[in-house]
């Protein structure tokens, strides 16, 4: 299985060259990055992605995935500035979103990345049937744009009534999306009903995880071990996904822990589970 990790563990930090080397030498195999202007200037492409994507060549690690924008400013919303929404029902907002979407699509361009995460809506967001066409329109246009760049786009199940397993699936098969695959969320799976429950739904969609662990009260992105899912159990079921999908550690960065000295036992301890 295919050990990788998201850099938001450094998601407040600058994304630089040594980060990432800390990263392969604590034993990670593909890496995810994750778009946020604080963290990588995707925007910046003559400076910082040129810079970062010199050390992917360089290195030999795949690119697996982008985590798409979650905020198009350089503060993570702090500022006031909406969220990258492409469920959002006002026209020009949605619109907006996808245009901050196509940006950070625009890394495969000098890092060639095999999927894009995006998320459906916001955090605990009410559904309608408004809003669902709203995103499936928009995720028509990224795949449009994506497809040139060799981009998959993933929908990830996060806690809220537009990506609930079965909602995603439904999105998926009634709009045709047969390139629209998933980025199952192990910890949002636990807070919104279980884990097995939620893989058997996604399962022939699954093509990419985020693994981290709560106590099922809120999305703290904890290591593995440090909240209630049953790891053994949880590994079990990802085992027996039919498309191999990278085991992608997607934590939370904490000043008491030195992640470098972790990640390799936590793959080693997910792996023997």
């Amino acid at each position: 299985m295919l050990k990788a990790v998201s850099t938001y563990l450094y998601v407040k930090e600058r994304l630089h060259p040594g980060l990432l080397d800390g990263l392969v030498r604590s034993g990670v195999q593909a890496i995810e990055i994750f778009a946020a202007r604080q963290h990588l200037d995707y925007a910046n492409r003559k400076a910082h992605v040129k810079e970062i994507a010199e050390w992917f060549r360089g290195s030999g690690i795949p690119l697996n995935s982008v985590h798409s924008p979650l905020y198009a400013d350089y503060e993570w919303g702090r500022t006031g500035a909406p969220p990258v929404n492409i469920a959002s029902t006002d026209r020009a907002g949605r619109i907006e979103a996808m245009d901050e979407i196509k940006r950070a699509l625009e890394i495969a361009e000098q890092i060639p990345f095999r999927f894009l995460v995006q998320h459906i809506g916001t955090p605990n967001e009410s559904s309608s049937e408004k809003k669902i066409e709203a995103a499936m329109t928009s995720l028509e246009h990224l795949r449009a744009f994506a497809k040139p760049l060799g981009v998959r786009i993933l929908l990830e199940n996060i806690p809220n009534e537009l990506s609930t397993p079965d909602q995603l699936v439904e999105m998926i098969r009634s709009a045709h999306f047969g390139d629209v695959g998933v980025c199952f969320d192990f910890g949002h799976a636990h807070i919104m009903s279980s884990v097995s429950e939620a893989f058997e739904i996604l399962r022939g969609h699954i093509c990419s995880t985020h693994v981290h662990d709560n106590a099922k009260d809120k999305d703290s992105h904890l290591w593995p071990g440090q909240g209630s899912i049953d790891w053994k159990q949880a590994m079990e079921v990802l085992r027996s996904a039919p498309q191999s999908p990278a085991l992608l550690l997607e934590l939370e960065g904490d000043e008491k822990v030195n992640p470098l000295e972790k990640l390799g036992q936590t793959f080693e301890k997910l792996e023997t589970a």
